[in-house]
């Protein structure tokens, strides 16, 4: 029996949480069994080399608004590669995956969800929009139980919808001595560091950050606050802000990093005061370091920290509340080192990168209707 082709609709594969668990699945999927294909509806991006076989990437070249000509590439490429699941994420490529499959008549769809809705997706026609389009899908995954309960509150059917919760590698993501990293990475050896890791999207809140730690730096002489993440809409305004920040020489912008690894390591808090995310890979990835997290109560963040064991939670909704959580959580370097390490204590237990690919595997079978035992088996 031939591996299972699954083929991936994004938008392009540019470092981002979303991006980075498509190829982490991608590269654990058992290569006997399965076949990992993406098709980028606009550009490539990083993360095209770090799937196990890039020249498995098609690259559409759409541009601003709707394309046909992209929803028949969607098409002509999921035939060309014979796919026999095509995976789009979020609602822009579901909605050419959707075309793309004949409606879902031609080819099974799996849709991805990953975050809560942004925008005019909450609004009354695109709710519209994406009921009608999860009837053409056989399954509808989540990153988090809370987000699939968001779902089903904002009327989507239950019966159709799984949560596969999102793992973390916590060989490659574990604590080192912090000193020691943070010289190999230029940076001061002592100090207490906060940092932030993502895309420079505004629904991050990097700019809410940046003001926080500026009213918070006079109190915490040794803070540092480091940013890790390039492009995105609010990339000038973030260079803009650090630019202008009275204590611009303790803001350290690292950039995009392939490796983020060391930078978790080097933290003693990772601040994720998104309101967006479905569940965060890099509280993850950071809790994984035995870095606490100080994160969002409104996303899935609650399903992986217990706030004040493993972690901190708070309605971060201002740069007021932000700061003074910061100040809060730093206060205590002994009592937050001992949280670091329940938090790692607490990802190696639950949220194995093992689970969460066998999970993706599971459901990939019951898509493509292909019997529950391994091929070949």
């Amino acid at each position: 029996m031939r591996p299972l082709r699954i083929l991936h609709v994004v938008f392009s594969l540019e470092p981002g949480g979303m991006e980075n668990g498509i190829v982490n699945v991608a590269r654990r999927l058992p290569p006997e069994e399965f076949e990992v294909h993406v098709c980028c509806l606009e550009r490539g991006g990083a993360f095209v080399e770090r799937l196990p076989k890039p020249e498995n990437v098609v690259v559409l070249g759409k541009l601003p608004g709707f394309s046909l000509r992209v929803a028949l590439g969607v098409a002509r490429h999921a035939a060309r590669v014979g796919a026999d699941v095509l995976h789009p994420h979020n609602l822009g490529p579901l909605t050419y995956a959707v075309l793309g499959s004949g409606f879902g008549l031609w080819k099974p769809v799996l849709q991805g969800e990953h975050g809560v809705f942004q925008g005019d997706q909450g609004s009354s026609a695109r709710l519209r929009q994406r009921q009608r389009l999860y009837r053409c899908c056989r399954k509808v995954h989540t990153v988090s139980e809370s987000l699939r309960r968001y779902l089903i509150e904002h009327g989507f059917p239950a019966e159709k919808i799984s949560a596969i919760i999102n793992g973390v590698d916590t060989e490659r993501f574990q604590p080192v001595d912090k000193a020691r990293v943070r010289t190999q990475l230029g940076l001061p050896a002592a100090g207490q560091f906060i940092g932030i890791v993502g895309r420079f999207d505004p629904n991050k809140k990097h700019l809410v950050l940046i003001e926080a730690f500026n009213r918070l730096a006079a109190r915490l002489a040794g803070a540092r606050l480091v940013i890790v993440g390039d492009k995105g809409a609010e990339k000038e305004k973030i260079h803009a802000a650090v630019a202008a920040s009275p204590v611009r020489e303790r803001i350290h912008l690292a950039g995009f990093q392939a490796n983020p690894t060391p930078w978790y390591q080097a933290l003693d808090l990772l601040a994720a005061p998104s309101i967006f995310e479905g569940l965060s890979n890099a509280v993850l990835e950071a809790m994984a370091c035995g870095v606490p997290c100080l994160a969002h109560t409104a996303c899935g963040n609650a399903e992986v920290i217990t706030s004040g064991a493993d972690g901190f939670l708070a309605a971060l909704d201002s740069v007021d509340v932000l700061a003074e959580e910061v100040h809060r959580v730093l206060a205590d370097p002994a009592a937050l080192a001992a949280v670091g390490s329940r938090a790692r204590s607490r990802v190696v237990r639950d949220f194995s990168m093992e689970a969460m690919v066998g999970n993706y595997a599971r459901l990939y079978r019951e898509v493509a209707g292909r019997p529950q035992e391994r091929a070949g088996h």
